[in-house]
């Protein structure tokens, strides 16, 4: 582990919005539990404290997490420390409606993607509520819905912005025409899109649209559920809902090729005295385009270790043995 000060901590801008936040921030779907076999509140709390002293003022959740479980964690992890936190939560997923689109079942009830005006207002003050919280310091819309004009959603999205109850706008799980089409109707700072070593399509795709418009990027899922960790052995099991038991991401072969890969970028961690899961989130915070890494983590450990990425900054030999590593043995993954 690195033994650092929190202050050194690598901040980061939110797009034009000119929030300033830890570029290492932490994500909060597997603390609701949903899809992660089930939660631990006390242990989660202790994870949040852990990560905001550590210096990581990112926190990142959802009303979806959990059908609101994260969201009431959090609000109550964050009680007496709001100040020490940018927080960033999201709507579109809903289950108070049937408007929109479907999208899932959860518990056998039925969850829209909607992301009509009507229902980000509703959205918006449950969160707060959830939050404990007078504002939301970046507000995401989760899922994109087809049946509502994304003018509506940013016509909305910003009338929030300018009652001060959201400080800046994002967008999750976009694609280049909806990317463009939020740009062309308001100020979109930040898109949320998955990217780690084993999933890098949106360097054609979404980064250069970003780039040229000024939308900074938070990326998650990082450590791709938790494979990259390093922590991911022959040994480790599945149960519940966890969406980790029948995915061929967890293939027997995969963990092989994952424990190689961590073998050959052991003496850049070594140099770094850090974990491998430390030097995946580095090396991610250092491609061309990804200003934000969001990570889980459901204990103390895990928070104090992600925050520590956030004080690394790997060399360019260091970079080129890296990507030659991904290219070795991270290339061809079992999907």
């Amino acid at each position: 582990m690195l033994e650092k000060t929190a202050e050194e901590q690598q901040t980061r801008t939110i797009g034009a919005s000119g929030l300033k936040a830890s570029a290492v921030g932490l994500g909060t779907w597997a603390i609701g539990g949903w899809m992660w076999g089930g939660t631990d509140e006390a242990r989660s709390i202790a994870a949040i404290h852990a990560a905001i002293d550590e210096g990581l003022s990112l926190i990142d959740t959802a009303p979806a997490y959990g059908q609101g479980v994260a969201e009431e964690i959090v609000g109550k992890a964050i009680a007496g420390r709001r100040d020490k936190v940018v927080l960033a939560t999201k709507c579109g997923l809903v289950w108070h409606t049937t408007k929109g689109n479907h999208f899932f079942d959860y518990d056998g009830r039925p969850v829209h993607r909607y992301l009509g005006k009507d229902s980000i207002v509703y959205e918006v003050e449950q969160s707060l509520k959830r939050l404990r919280t007078d504002f939301i310091d970046h507000h995401i819309t989760h899922w994109q819905d087809p049946t509502t004009p994304i003018e509506e959603t940013m016509e909305a999205l910003e009338s929030l912005k300018s009652q001060g109850k959201i400080r800046s706008i994002g967008a999750s799980n976009t694609s280049v025409g909806d990317v463009k089409a939020y740009v062309a109707a308001g100020q979109l700072d930040a898109i949320q899109e998955e990217y780690s070593m084993v999933k890098r399509d949106i360097e054609e795709t979404l980064l250069p649209v970003c780039a040229e418009h000024g939308v900074a990027t938070l990326s998650y899922s990082s450590l791709a559920l938790g494979l990259l960790s390093g922590r991911i052995g022959p040994d480790r099991t599945f149960s519940g809902d966890d969406l980790r038991k029948d995915n061929p991401l967890f293939s027997m072969s995969n963990r092989d090729k994952v424990a190689a890969f961590a073998k050959d970028i052991a003496p850049v961690a070594a140099n770094h005295k850090a974990s491998t899961a430390q030097i995946v989130i580095a090396w991610t915070l250092q491609q061309p385009g990804i200003t934000f890494s969001l990570c889980g983590a459901r204990n103390e450990q895990q928070a104090i270790e992600n925050a520590g990425a956030g004080r690394i900054r790997l060399s360019d030999t260091e970079l080129e043995g890296i990507d030659a590593a991904i290219g070795r043995h991270l290339g061809a993954l079992d999907r």
